[in-house]
């Protein structure tokens, strides 16, 4: 069957949307695809590094401070984040945190929140996560 002359430009077009949206979603699929592979290595990196070579979190970092990061959990500002002030709030430090890894220095170790930083395993920050037991 041959085309119509008033329908051959539509369905070239047709066909180039087809070929937008295969790429599109190919695209998109490979690209959400990678970012837990990012998220691994980006974990990998944070804890993978010698805990006595990096350096100790500065409660004044940019981060720090946004998170309501303390060295001493005694120190946070309750006020600002109410949570640590509740009965399962006061049990949060960095020690039994998802995000905080043991390391050979007593009372600190590196942090999946805060890469190329240890923080004090007495600490706490408003991300924090129940750990799972081991």
């Amino acid at each position: 069957m041959i085309p119509r002359a008033g329908n051959l430009g539509k369905d070239t077009m047709k066909e180039e949307q087809k070929i937008s949206r295969r790429k599109f979603v190919s695209t998109t699929t490979g690209t959400l695809a990678t970012i837990p592979l990012i998220t691994i290595l980006g974990e990998r990196r944070a804890f993978g590094e010698d805990a006595a070579a990096m350096a100790k979190l500065d409660e004044s970092n940019p981060t720090a401070v946004a998170l309501g990061y303390k060295h001493d959990a005694d120190d946070v500002d309750v006020d600002r984040f109410a949570k640590r002030a509740t009965e399962e709030g006061k049990k949060q430090f960095c020690d039994n945190c998802l995000h905080y890894k043991p390391s050979e220095e007593e009372g600190w170790g590196p942090c999946a929140i805060f890469p190329g930083f240890v923080v004090a395993a007495k600490g706490w920050c408003n991300v924090w996560v129940k750990a799972e037991a081991t």
